[in-house]
């Protein structure tokens, strides 16, 4: 860890800040708006911190900001992989490895989710780990913001924590298996031996005969252009269409649920709307 350039990164911070508008980051802008670009409250908010620590790093007299925090900032202000990098630097940290797993979430997936309100929607990495997730995906899936580790791979859960499948009819089971382990060969492929998508599949392996049985397949395909019954545990079956928007590297992908319009499925996603998923217990 090296020194922070405290002028730097406040300097970097506070132009980000004004350049952006609330709708480049899914907020409302609200009356009395008389400067440009998004408040110092609002980037707090983005990002988890107090609206007093964000203040401190624009006047140049914060702590030095942790790995954990610059990379919720680099959301926040919805930067690109250079911007994020040139971030770390200033802040005293080394640079994220660019390689296939970074969850640096893409600017572009992110302007794209922030204005779907009336679908689920969701970022997934190569690994299927949800990267960040819309109110009406977090009603259907459930919140997995706690989730640490494997765990936060659908693949890895699927085959390892039955509960996980419930989100899905029992006849699909089957189909929605081979669907991940296609997913994660593909992702295999283009990562290589010496990546996490490798020590994902080395794990599975080891924790799952279905998963073994599958592998040895050799089926590739991403099939994120679908049709999905999902399963919720308040309004019952809802039947969706998938299309996926994946970046230029494949190694996020943005997925966007779509029910046929005037269908009793569009009904429940309305309903879900309005609910939300606080009053409905964890789905795992």
């Amino acid at each position: 860890m090296g020194l922070v350039n405290r002028a730097a990164l406040a300097d970097f911070l506070r132009r980000r800040r004004e350049v952006l508008r609330p709708s480049d980051v899914g907020l409302v802008p609200g009356p009395r708006r008389r400067t440009p670009g998004l408040r110092r409250e609002e980037v707090a908010g983005l990002t988890g911190m107090s609206t007093d620590y964000y203040v401190r790093l624009e006047q140049q007299r914060g702590p030095q900001p942790s790995e954990q925090m610059l990379a919720a900032l680099a959301r926040a202000l919805r930067l690109t992989a250079d911007e994020r990098d040139y971030v770390y630097r200033i802040a005293g940290h080394n640079v994220p490895r660019r390689t296939a797993g970074d969850t640096h979430i893409a600017p572009a997936l992110l302007r794209v989710l922030d204005r779907l309100e009336d679908s689920p929607a969701l970022i997934l990495s190569y690994l299927s780990e949800v990267l960040v997730a819309n109110r009406l995906a977090t009603a259907i899936f459930g919140d997995r913001s706690h989730l640490t580790g494997w765990a936060r791979s659908d693949v890895y859960r699927w085959f390892t924590d039955p509960a996980s499948r419930a989100v899905y009819p029992a006849e699909d089971h089957d189909r929605q298996a081979r669907s991940m382990v296609a997913g994660l060969r593909a992702a295999y492929g283009a990562a290589g031996e010496h990546s996490p998508a490798a020590e994902l599949v080395r794990v599975l392996l080891a924790e799952s005969a279905q998963f073994r049985d599958m592998w040895e397949r050799h089926e590739v395909a991403r099939r994120f252009e679908d049709h999905k019954t999902l399963v919720h545990p308040e309004v019952g079956r809802i039947d969706v269409d998938c299309q996926a928007l994946f970046t230029e590297d494949q190694s996020q992908a943005l997925l966007v649920l779509t029910p046929a319009p005037g269908s009793e499925a569009e009904e429940k996603i309305r309903l879900l709307a309005v609910l939300g998923h606080e009053g409905f217990p964890a789905r795992w």
